[in-house]
């Protein structure tokens, strides 16, 4: 038999997915994927099984059924004065997932390069390469999470370089980009022509005093913006896969074609229920928030109570803890097989001996960092007492 992909071979898979299973087979927390355990707003779900019997069932027009893209449409418009064409700049996806892809697939020739901030969601890599492209990675300092004005840039000028990618809020450390440290990218993309793909499906959790600044309303920045987005996160409905980009014409026109021949479309009754949290007001984003910065404050006074050490996350529903308190690295010194790593064994002691699944940091760093391990609290409060209960025990792994 002829050879696999080449391109491909380096794959492994996903950690997030990984610790998930090992959280199922020893009947841990799972605080490692991300997602909630509670249920989506009551209207939402209601307006759902009002379409089960009549539908619409059948495909909707490839790029979104008009009536979701309308009211995306106004909603992004009212946070972020941005007013994007339903018909001719935004097209409706399966999950942000595929929207990365399409997006990436849309701008980049094999051989050219895209900028990646490290840590960074694990998806973004694998993604520049299945499309023939090289990831450029920049470090965010694991302590202060801030960048290298001066590195940034000695990355965005090699020859080359097509896109920079950026999560903000940031999956999977909490950071909020500042309106100046977007500035500095956004000056910087202007300069050496570069498109910024945006990921913001995070961009209704956001703690106070931190805000979410759109980079594309930032002056030169709508033409070259790419927005990638989804419903999971903002509507606690991460299985139903709605995800969207938007962006301007030119650009859109190619992006509506790559969508077409990767999936074809966005489910069609999911999209006619989505309408209805689309078109919620003010009042439920604000209880969102509320919501969210309930639980962060309370699962991070767990962690303080437990003088355990952590970043205290801007924005998202992530919290990267550190271990190295616990001396794993003295631990394994010399002792790990090539492909294994300090808080990989961490995270696999933390769930099967205390009770809770983490992610290794190690997975989001193209750097040598294997002190962090990344948490989240889109739970219950009693899933997260219940954690915090179990985490009493993490003195064992010293």
């Amino acid at each position: 038999m002829q050879p696999l992909s080449s391109r491909t071979s380096t794959f492994t898979d996903s950690v997030i997915r990984r610790m998930t299973r090992v959280a199922n087979a020893c009947g841990a927390v799972n605080l490692s994927q991300g997602f909630p355990d509670f249920d989506p707003p009551k209207a939402l779900t209601d307006r759902l099984a009002e379409i089960g019997p009549k539908g619409p069932h059948q495909y909707a027009i490839t790029f979104g059924a008009e009536n979701f893209r309308e009211a995306l449409s106004d909603k992004h418009f009212h946070f972020s004065g941005l007013r994007y064409n339903p018909q001719k700049e935004m097209v409706v996806t399966c999950g942000s997932t595929e929207a990365m892809m399409a997006a990436m697939m849309s701008v980049c020739n094999p051989g050219e390069k895209v900028v990646l901030f490290s840590p960074f969601y694990e998806n973004y890599g694998a993604d520049t390469i299945l499309c023939g492209a090289e990831p450029i990675y920049v470090p965010l300092d694991p302590d202060t999470l801030k960048f290298d004005a001066d590195v940034l840039e000695s990355a965005m000028k090699q020859p080359h370089v097509k896109a920079l990618v950026l999560c903000n809020p940031s999956n999977p450390s909490g950071k909020v980009f500042t309106r100046e440290e977007l500035q500095v990218i956004a000056d910087l993309a202007i300069k050496y022509d570069l498109y910024v793909i945006t990921d913001e499906v995070y961009e209704h959790i956001v703690f106070e005093p931190h805000k979410h600044t759109y980079i594309a309303t930032l002056p030169g920045m709508f033409e070259r913006t790419i927005e990638c987005s989804s419903l999971s996160k903002t509507y606690s409905i991460t299985g139903w896969r709605l995800g969207y980009v938007l962006a301007v014409e030119p650009i859109m026109d190619r992006l509506k074609k790559v969508h077409d021949f990767l999936t074809v479309g966005a489910a069609a009754p999911l999209m006619e229920a989505a309408v209805t949290a689309l078109r919620f007001g003010d009042d439920y984003y604000q209880e969102l928030q509320d919501h969210y910065t309930h639980m962060r404050n309370m699962f991070m006074e767990g962690l303080r109570n437990l003088n355990l050490k952590f970043m205290e996350p801007q924005g998202t529903y992530f919290v990267l803890l550190d271990i190295r308190e616990f001396g794993y690295e003295q631990k394994f010194a010399g002792k790990l097989a090539e492909g294994e790593y300090i808080d990989e064994k961490f995270c696999i002691d933390l769930a099967q001996k205390v009770g809770v699944a983490a992610v290794p940091g190690s997975s989001f760093f193209r750097e040598p960092v294997n002190h962090l391990i990344r948490l989240h609290f889109a739970k219950k409060d009693e899933t997260l007492i219940e954690a915090l209960n179990r985490l009493e025990g993490i003195g064992k792994l010293k």
